[in-house]
């Protein structure tokens, strides 16, 4: 039953870039099971970009993180939905966010994240 159930089942199905964000103390949704697809889609050529918050367990429950995901996301959604949406600029100060994929496909992120490395 888990199987049929399986995104990774069905990563052919898979036609649209995929923006996921883990904790990696998600007792429910394990790092492991994040990596899976995203070595499936990428071995697919499909396009993923993995945000990885190491303090996060299922839901982010710091405020810096819930506001980098959402800066994130939301240029993620722009690119692919169309429209506009605001630089991410300083939405990364305290937040625990490690990009391990898909950084390029996210408008302003490698530079966002090249100014927060002088944040911490």
């Amino acid at each position: 039953m888990l199987t049929k159930h399986s995104p990774l089942t069905y990563v052919d199905r898979i036609h649209v870039p995929l923006l996921i964000g883990q904790g990696a103390n998600d007792a429910r949704v394990k790092p492991a099971e994040s990596d899976q697809i995203v070595q499936a889609m990428q071995a697919k050529g499909i396009p993923v970009t993995y945000l990885l918050y190491p303090d996060e367990g299922h839901g982010f429950a710091r405020p810096e993180n819930n506001l980098s995901f959402f800066a994130v996301a939301e240029a993620f959604l722009a690119k692919c939905l169309g429209g506009p949406y605001e630089p991410i600029g300083e939405d990364f100060k305290g937040s625990s966010l490690k990009v391990l994929t898909g950084a390029e496909d996210v408008p302003g992120l490698p530079e966002a994240l090249a100014a927060a490395s002088g944040l911490a």
